[in-house]
């Protein structure tokens, strides 16, 4: 390198890597959309969008996602549409949210952290399946952290539904935050990117 050169080798090095790497901007990737279809479908899905709720479905296996579309305006103030982060369901006897089956199980925590007696066995985006530690009885309702490693912790709000036959016990999701539900969903598909690698080439 020349002695007047701005960036080392090893910054060089640094950026190539960064530039061929998959995993970079991978949400900014899947969340833009081109519409080919002409101004009439474009115009009329922009309209849709600004005025109700437009989705995209997609179906495969035994599984389907449910993608939102956004109206969203540049630094220019042009709209464009926008794919949202998708709803993930399972079909079977009813359609229900597909759920992701922790390996190890993950202690809900409270605001400073500290976890308690109840742990996280299978988590969707809008509902969650618990262990309750130490014969404490559940609670009808709870506001706590789920902390996945690796991962920035996700407030979560839910509402006793139900005891499993096998001693778990089933809440109901309800997301007050638009923030924590858009994380949840967003930790939800990168988990469903893992499982089902094919899906998401």
């Amino acid at each position: 390198m020349h002695r007047d050169a701005l960036l080392t080798q090893d910054e060089l090095d640094f950026i190539q890597t960064m530039q061929h790497n998959p995993q970079l901007n991978m949400r900014d990737a899947t969340s833009s959309l081109l519409v080919n279809g002409g101004s009439q479908i474009r115009d009329l899905l922009t309209r849709l969008a600004a005025n109700e709720q437009v989705t995209i479905q997609a179906n495969f296996e035994n599984q389907q996602m449910t993608f939102p579309l956004h109206l969203v305006e540049d630094e220019f103030h042009a709209l464009h549409l926008r794919l949202g982060v998708p709803s993930i369901y399972e079909d079977g006897p009813m359609v229900r949210p597909w759920r992701l089956v922790l390996e190890e199980p993950v202690a809900l925590e409270n605001a400073n952290g500290q976890p308690g007696t109840m742990w996280v066995h299978e988590v969707s985006f809008k509902g969650i399946l618990l262990e309750v530690r130490n014969k404490t009885k559940p609670p009808k309702h709870f506001s706590l952290w789920f902390s996945p490693s690796g991962y920035e912790r996700i407030a979560l709000r839910g509402t006793f539904e139900r005891e499993t036959e096998n001693g778990f016990f089933a809440y109901q999701l309800s997301q007050s935050d638009k923030d924590e539900t858009e994380r949840l969903r967003q930790f939800i598909l990168q988990q469903h990117r893992l499982t089902h690698p094919a899906l998401h080439l």
